[in-house]
């Protein structure tokens, strides 16, 4: 295990989390052997949980009681990968550089895109939603990720330093597209999101985005990106496309990966580094929803592993602080706003001992980096600490029109 994740454990176990020093040990151990009796009583059922309760439960108890029910699932393996929604019932969102707006699903969307202007011909974002839509707050978030991106694609390259602005004043924008996956559209309850089969929708997945290659997109165009358990499919995706094209996607960017119930314990899924060319991922609820486990090439852990970042009220808000984080950093001016550095764990990170070459994290995390990032946000938007002093909380022009889905 790496330095990291000794320290994650040891964390999790003062949260509360019930983990056995040794986790052989653990698996072997029916649940009443460490759990007492009235605790193993109390805790619901998946089935008897709903998105309202964890939504209105306080973060520190819905992160316990999150963690209990992952370990539960990991020892008697009760959750099983049963929930496979269906490419035609995935709604699929493509917006253009100008604000323009195309619906479709996974199984007709590659379609659609071929039909719009310039598609393919710069950089196209697929971002692969993983919470509930039902829930008011990752809607809201998930449509200011959706306006950073039109608001970007729609800017002109900056003039170089030294250089004339007025040479530069007739040139197009930079343009581009954005493609939302909703995945979450289909996670209507509490049991689908433990239940998703993640290698049968990373399936589904890749056979999109090898028909999207092979249609009308030059492979190093395409960045995925997936929020929550998402990012698990988005890993299985990237292998599968492997396995199909001999060629590796070029950029999975992970949006706090969770922790998954869900799967075959002797088999494994899931994120992991080699899932593309480069792969990144912000841990916001590492000891919550996510996970504390290395899934990348390099992985972020803003204020270091915990149940969730400054100003989150409950597990779910403390998973979508990751996409809060890099939405920030989409926005033109905003891409090094949360400059972070290496080191094992946070408390290393606040003594300044961390080493290395230092990373940002966001949209433009340089290629040359690896291993465990440390650094620290604010608790409200502008969340990076590197904000530039004039920048606005929303973007001039953010709420002109609107990127709803």
């Amino acid at each position: 295990m790496n330095p990291l994740g000794v320290v994650c454990v040891v964390a999790c176990l003062m949260a509360g989390a019930l983990a056995t020093p040794s986790s052989s040990r653990q698996n072997s151990l029916k649940p009443a052997q460490w759990l007492k009796p009235s605790e193993l009583e109390s805790t619901p059922s998946l089935d008897e949980l709903s998105l309202e309760q964890l939504e209105n439960m306080p973060l520190e108890k819905g992160a316990k009681l999150m963690r209990k029910l992952y370990h539960l699932s990991q020892i008697n393996h009760g959750v099983q990968p049963a929930f496979v929604p269906s490419p035609s019932n995935i709604p699929v969102y493509i917006f253009g550089s100008h604000g323009e707006k195309e619906t479709s699903n996974l199984k007709d969307y590659v379609q659609t895109a071929k039909d719009m202007p310039r598609f393919g011909q710069q950089e196209v974002t697929v971002f692969v939603t993983g919470l509930p839509e039902s829930l008011e707050k990752a809607k809201k978030t998930n449509t200011k990720f959706i306006q950073a991106y039109v608001q970007r694609n729609s800017q002109k390259p900056q003039s170089p330093e030294g250089e004339n602005n007025s040479n530069w004043e007739s040139n197009k924008p930079i343009g581009g597209h954005l493609v939302v996956i909703d995945l979450g559209h289909t996670i209507t309850n509490v049991q689908r999101y433990a239940a998703l089969d993640v290698d049968e929708t990373g399936k589904m997945l890749a056979k999109s985005l090898v028909e999207l290659t092979n249609e009308c997109v030059p492979l190093e165009n395409i960045h995925v990106i997936g929020q929550g358990v998402a990012a698990n499919a988005c890993g299985v995706a990237g292998k599968v496309f492997k396995a199909l094209t001999t060629h590796k996607l070029d950029r999975i960017t992970a949006l706090d990966p969770a922790s998954q119930m869900a799967k075959d314990p002797k088999v494994l899924t899931g994120l992991a580094r080699g899932d593309a060319k480069f792969v990144d991922a912000i841990h916001t609820s590492a000891l919550a929803l996510g996970t504390t486990r290395r899934v990348g090439d390099v992985d972020f852990f803003p204020n270091g592993p915990s149940t969730g970042c400054p100003g989150a009220h409950n597990v779910f808000d403390a998973q979508l602080q990751a996409t809060r984080y890099y939405t920030e950093t989409v926005f033109p001016g905003n891409e090094r706003n949360f400059p972070a550095v290496k080191a094992n764990c946070f408390k290393e990170y606040k003594n300044k001992q961390g080493y290395g070459k230092r990373a940002y994290m966001g949209i433009n995390t340089a290629r040359d980096v690896s291993g465990d990032y440390m650094l620290e946000v604010n608790d409200q938007s502008p969340y990076g600490q590197r904000t530039p002093a004039n920048q606005q909380k929303s973007p001039h022009g953010a709420h002109n029109r609107n990127y709803d889905y």
